[in-house]
């Protein structure tokens, strides 16, 4: 059902009010597209809100809040949007601190604490005081969204991590906190305090002594349901944390706070605690019959004193085998379900031996059947990382089938753990769902996802019923309805079955006192909205074939795997597979992986991949249908600064692939329509380059001439990107019979039109390679694999060459087909099986490889290169080639050369095929590069080997650095090169 947001009579209302706000200086959007992006956090909700703000300081939100107070409009504070019960959406105004309010006070190291604002990311703090102490200390709490979860959700949501057996939850790390109540007071809330920030602020002096007499009183009031009812279990953060305002709990109001949702007030800036960072730490993984098995071994776990204890089952890690490849889990033991069990300290013995006395106390147990103890820090992440993967990953199962939050975050005292689970996987397969499932187990606090139907009046019918028993069960063992997510939307109206009605009508009055007029994040905690209402997916209309359309690939996996990476044919009313995003927000880390370029450079919530997947869901809502999107403003806007990289389709736990779905809105726009010169100039090029090469030196010069390229840029193609020479004919032929190339080889090099017409002396180098590692080296038959004309949205004419070119290298043989171009690589062995079909393109597919992961299966079966390794070198992997082979191929020949030190580029380098050649698009690829390859290319120094596959990153290269000179890694591996020497 359409959730139009705030009501038709509000409408002049809001305007009034977006109108003072834009007088006042704020930025505030109103526009669809925005409001689309915002609908959405990571949960089972939509709540179309009327406009977004982004304050840039405190004075910003004090502004937005009186004016929203007087105006009687809600207001809900974000940070990072990635709560799974819905308590980030909301009617309104949305106020978004994470774009601007992001600032990092001094760290003082003395007293272990920093002042951060609402809007700094986990993550980055952790890394910016590790920075700071030389690695001494660090910020604790690590959930799996640290990369993109913002201080201020944290602290709404009381959020904690893997450690926190150790170092608790947020709660135990905020000291004190800078907050801004409903009607703009600005409050500075601790122990035994709550002050204005300013004292000459009289409305602000007057709110202070006004909320912290009401808080007293209520506490005084209600001293023995708080004792009885709160703080009972170590994970209890459904409700509001009044126990922290006992006497005896030093009336920590800061505390009160924490886990309050943004119902009470908008917390602007913290006084977080940090620790002491372990030295090292070691992991024990063990693996049990079953899930229940394991929870039976937590308490001896807990007696050893563990930094970590964390349990997840074999559908997780068959999931992660999946997409990831059976690398990413090599490393678990056997078993049905695993515990991941990690012990610090000063030395690796030390932390191992913690390990080894353990497993000694477990095996006399008798309940683990196999175990491993990891002590190898790459190992250790990998491991982790199969952990903080889980609620993503975890979204699909291998079948296809959506799982969804909603009972994922229910929490019972550890010593109670194994009996819960054992009352509640039965009730789970008594309502016919399956669950993925993982957790805080050292905590009690257990995250499933569950294949609920909340499309049909009949599935949410199920939904509320297993729910409602679900939270009897927790109950009835003592437990929370939440851990560590909160109430939000997904439990807040069952926090009557959990607490006394004293203890629920204690939460309204302290609600009252902070927000009597109930503007901030209503119908959460306290008068809450149905746990059933708003669902985003009633009555939408469910992804893959449909209008009685037959499937174009009838065997395609439903999931792409490391190996098959086909999905479901497009046929759908969703575009592409936008469906599948559920709001993790990886796409918004500003390190790790190449996900998402554009995102890091504008750290605009609308150039992300989840910014776009939501605009694109809302275009399916609201028509029925993705038809004819490109036509509409909004997803033109989201689409606009989408590099085509690809990495999404890799990085996104749910595989969400925006590329492919700017590709097929373009194609449908475009057809029977004159298209943008761009797309005949470099969507066409490789149709051009056998005439260009032939008239080379005239080319060249035209690239020069300033009218020529003035002209370039009227039509599309930036004045300011510097163009590549074209190879003459007579220089490419010649390289081709340096390669001597034979027939009946054993590899056959794949000599894309990149290669051919800019780079060809790549040709003879890597032929040198792959015959010195032992092979014989032939030549495909001349093709091209239509990568141009997927990216410019020509995707029949992408067909017919992809066709093409399966039907010539489908030559019956297993031969491997060793492709120059990683891009090039990347489409034959992604885009054929899903634009062509058929078994051949499976066949072709399966034998093609990029020229780094040839050569590191050839220093697998034992090869060494036979040249002098640089020092160092600078490592740029094509987008393309990490999306579809992974990035790890070329640093590991880089080590296996023995180069000491490899610095890898963060991510896209920003030129991604024709995005960066593209006028519009200049100043956008370049502020990407700043977050890519430029600071690469600084820390490795003037003497580094700059290594660049693709051709768009050796352009880029040349772009930042015209003097800087990069190599394809056939070239620095050539036999006859004198590289490093």
């Amino acid at each position: 059902m359409e959730n139009a947001g705030m009501p038709k009579s509000d409408d002049a209302v809001m305007a009034t009010l977006l109108e003072r706000l834009r007088t006042s200086g704020i930025d505030v959007d109103d526009s669809p597209r925005r409001r689309s992006e915002y609908s959405y956090d990571a949960s089972n909700y939509r709540v179309r809100p009327a406009a977004v703000a982004f304050p840039r300081n405190v004075d910003d939100v004090r502004t937005v809040m009186r004016a929203c107070s007087a105006s009687g409009v809600p207001t809900t504070a974000r940070g990072g949007g990635t709560s799974m019960a819905g308590n980030a959406i909301g009617e309104g105004l949305v106020i978004d601190t994470s774009r601007w309010m992001t600032a990092v006070g001094t760290l003082d190291a003395g007293h272990r604490a920093v002042w951060v604002d609402a809007g700094v990311v986990l993550g980055e703090l952790r890394a910016h005081v590790e920075r700071a102490t030389q690695g001494e200390l660090t910020f604790a709490p690590d959930p799996s969204s640290q990369t993109r979860a913002t201080i201020g959700g944290s602290i709404g949501n009381d959020a904690c991590g893997n450690h926190s057996v150790a170092y608790g939850r947020m709660t135990h790390h905020v000291q004190e906190l800078e907050l801004v109540t409903a009607d703009g007071a600005y409050l500075r809330a601790g122990r035994e305090f709550l002050r204005a920030v300013d004292e000459t602020d009289a409305h602000s002096v007057g709110r202070a002594e006004e909320i912290l007499l009401e808080l007293r009183s209520l506490v005084q009031a209600n001293l023995a349901p708080i004792r009885v009812e709160l703080q009972t279990i170590p994970r209890q953060v459904s409700g509001y944390h009044l126990g922290h305002l006992l006497p005896e709990h030093g009336f920590d109001v800061a505390g009160a706070l924490a886990g309050s949702e943004g119902t009470c007030a908008v917390v602007v800036r913290a006084k977080v605690g940090l620790v002491r960072k372990p030295k090292t730490t070691a992991l024990l993984c063990l693996g049990y019959e079953d899930t229940i098995e394991s929870a039976r071994d937590v308490m001896t776990i807990l007696g050893a004193k563990p930094s970590a204890a964390e349990g997840l089952d074999a559908a997780i890690v068959d999931i992660m085998r999946h997409r990831r490849g059976a690398a990413s889990v090599d490393s678990l033991p056997q078993g049905n379900a695993f515990l991941m069990v990690e012990f610090s300290g000063d030395t690796i013995t030390e932390a191992s031996d913690d390990c080894e006395r353990l497993l000694e106390k477990l095996r006399a147990d008798g309940r683990v059947i196999d175990h491993s103890i990891v002590t190898e820090p790459l190992e250790r992440a990998k491991l982790w990382r199969v952990r903080e993967d889980g609620a993503g990953l975890s979204s699909r199962r291998i079948d296809g089938v959506q799982t969804w939050p909603g009972w994922e975050d229910s929490a019972v005292a550890p010593e109670r753990l194994a009996d819960y689970l054992a009352e509640l996987l039965p009730l789970v397969r008594q309502y016919g769902y399956s669950a993925f499932m993982y957790g805080h187990f050292g905590a009690g606090c257990v995250h499933m996802r569950l294949d609920y139907d909340l499309r049909s009046e009949s599935g949410r019918r199920k939904f509320e019923d297993f729910t409602r028993e679900a939270a009897k069960l927790v109950v009835a063992h003592g437990g929370s309805l939440s851990g560590e997510h909160g109430d939000g939307r997904a439990r807040s109206e069952l926090l009557d079955v959990m607490y006394s009605a004293e203890v629920v009508a204690l939460f309204k009055q302290f609600k009252r006192v902070w927000d009597p007029a109930g503007v901030l994040n209503p119908g959460i905690i306290v008068d809450p909205e149905p746990f059933a209402a708003s669902l985003a997916l009633e009555d939408v209309a469910r992804p893959g074939p449909s209008h009685g359309e037959q499937a174009a690939l009838l065997a395609a996996a439903v999931v792409p795997s490391a190996e098959d990476r086909t999905l479901l044919p497009t046929v759908s009313p969703f575009v592409g597979n936008t469906h599948a995003c559920i709001g993790v927000g990886r796409c918004r880390a500003t390190a790790g992986g190449f996900m998402c370029p554009s995102y890091r450079a504008t750290k605009d919530e609308k150039d992300s991949t989840r910014g776009r997947a939501r605009v694109l869901q809302e275009l399916t809502r609201v028509q029925g249908s993705g038809r004819d999107g490109w036509s509409t403003p909004e997803v033109r806007e989201a689409l606009d600064l989408c590099l085509s990289c690809k990495a999404c389709s890799a990085d996104c736990p749910t595989g969400v692939d925006i590329a492919e779905a700017k590709s097929q809105l373009v194609d449908e726009y475009y057809r029977g329509r004159i298209r943008p010169f761009t797309h005949y100039s470099i969507g066409w090029l490789p149709r051009w380059l056998p005439l260009l090469t032939k008239v080379a030196p005239i080319a060249n010069v035209g690239t020069r001439i300033r009218p020529f390229r003035f002209m370039g840029e009227l039509l599309g193609v930036s004045a300011r990107r510097r163009l590549p020479d074209f190879a003459r004919s007579r220089r490419i032929r010649r390289s081709i019979r340096e390669a001597g190339l034979t027939d009946g080889a054993q590899v056959l090099l794949f000599i894309d039109s990149f290669t051919r017409a800019f780079r060809p002396e790549v040709v003879p180098a890597a032929a040198r390679v792959l015959r010195d590692a032992g092979r014989s080296v032939g030549c495909t038959p001349d093709a091209c694999c239509g990568l141009t004309w997927i990216s410019t949205g020509q995707r029949e004419g992408a067909r017919r060459r992809l066709s093409r070119l399966i039907t010539r290298l489908d030559d019956g043989t297993d031969r491997d087909i060793v492709v120059l171009e990683p891009s090039c690589a990347a489409t034959i062995r992604d885009e054929g099986p899903k634009l062509v079909g058929g078994t051949a393109a499976a066949r072709v597919a399966a034998r093609v490889r990029s020229f780094s992961v040839a050569v590191d299966e050839a220093i697998n079966r034992g090869w060494k290169p036979k040249t002098v390794p640089p020092q160092a070198a600078v490592l740029q992997t094509h987008c393309h080639e990490h999306a579809v082979f992974g990035s790890g191929a070329q640093k590991r020949v880089l080590e296996a050369w023995g180069v000491p030190t490899i610095v890898e580029s963060s991510s896209c380098c920003g030129v991604a095929g024709n995005f960066g050649f593209e006028a519009e698009h200049f100043d956008v690829s370049m502020k990407v590069a700043e977050h890519s390859i430029i600071p690469a290319l600084g820390g490795g120094g003037r003497e580094a080997l700059v290594l660049t596959d693709g051709f768009s990153c050796a352009m880029q290269v040349s772009q930042v650095d015209a003097q800087r000179e990069s190599q394809h890694l056939a070239i620095a591996l050539d036999p006859e090169s004198t590289c490093g020497a």
